[in-house]
């Protein structure tokens, strides 16, 4: 069988992305793929369609990393409107049903929301991209099928509210992953004894990443328009994404060593469940785990780059 050709660049690096509000989460994923012409692209978490905000896009050997930036915390600035629950748990969905709202204080309800945070349980909501036997729960949900989903735990960091209205309010959420903000919504509504739905939502950080580092379509588009170099500025290196693992300098046996799958005896070293692995040319290789005894095993590897690829990468090629 012929070996399947790649197409696109090894482009290897994140670009942090201002998703707009409409497209999808992938749609954005794809046009930056293209603009950059990477041969491989990842998201770190999917956005909702209404949805906007910080979507990191992993591009080439930093989609390695998706995994874990998925996993980092998150903050979002919300609306909801109430007395209207929504199929979708957001203004794009159909009317469920409608209910009455009370008269409530900024006060009653700054004391309402300490009692969402910290763990607890969260249902996820049928329109979300958890998959049910291969298949989305969104798709299920539009054919009307609805399956049980267990409980799962989440974090609610804080909770500030923005501003109240006596039909609708808005908070600043920081969370762990995996938290619903429209199924957080819902909740604080019916609390208030009535319903609610999510009308903006918008992703202020993700892992790391504020929406001081993003860039919107657009303006990447215009970079990539104007020139190629112009728009490989905002190509952030991919040791940057996990700022909170620390460097583990190696020389070029050590490298070997992992490269092979051996693990590596370090000198002096403290245990770290996770650490950015580094060789002597200072180039970012992947991550690593150290135990208590000081042994060094690989978690994740790049691909091992080419000899002129190094060449290059430092200035040093003729």
């Amino acid at each position: 069988m012929a070996r399947r050709r790649r197409t696109g660049c090894d482009i290897n690096g994140l670009v942090i992305v201002d998703k707009p509000s409409g497209p999808s989460s992938n749609q954005v994923l794809q046009q930056v793929r293209r603009l950059f012409n990477a041969n491989k692209a990842g998201h770190t978490g999917n956005l909702d369609p209404l949805a906007s905000g910080v979507l990191p896009i992993c591009l080439g050997e930093a989609t390695k990393l998706s995994g874990y930036l998925l996993d980092a915390d998150k903050r979002y600035h919300v609306r909801c409107q109430l007395g209207t629950l929504t199929d979708t748990g957001d203004s794009e969905g159909q009317t469920l049903a409608r209910q009455t709202i009370p008269e409530f204080t900024s006060a009653q309800l700054t004391q309402l929301l300490d009692t969402f945070m910290g763990e607890q349980w969260q249902v996820p909501p049928m329109f979300s991209a958890l998959k049910h036997q291969g298949q989305p729960l969104y798709k299920l949900a539009r054919k009307g099928v609805e399956v049980e989903r267990k409980p799962r735990a989440v974090n609610i960091y804080s909770i500030e509210l923005l501003e109240q209205q006596s039909d609708r309010f808005e908070l600043l959420v920081s969370c762990s992953k995996g938290t619903y903000i429209r199924t957080l919504v819902e909740d604080i509504a019916v609390a208030l004894g009535t319903l609610g739905h999510v009308t903006i939502l918008r992703r202020t950080q993700a892992a790391g990443f504020s929406l001081a580092d993003s860039v919107s379509l657009t303006a990447l588009q215009a970079l990539a328009e104007h020139s190629n170099t112009a728009l490989m500025t905002r190509l952030i290196p991919a040791e940057t994404a996990l700022p909170d693992w620390p460097e583990c300098p190696l020389d070029n046996a050590q490298v070997k060593q992992l490269r092979f799958g051996q693990p590596v005896e370090l000198q002096s070293a403290s245990a770290c469940a996770g650490v950015r692995l580094f060789d002597e040319h200072r180039q970012f290789f992947g991550l690593g785990h150290i135990s208590e005894g000081g042994v060094l095993t690989s978690i994740r590897l790049f691909a091992e780059r080419s000899k002129q690829e190094s060449l290059v990468a430092h200035g040093q090629s003729r």
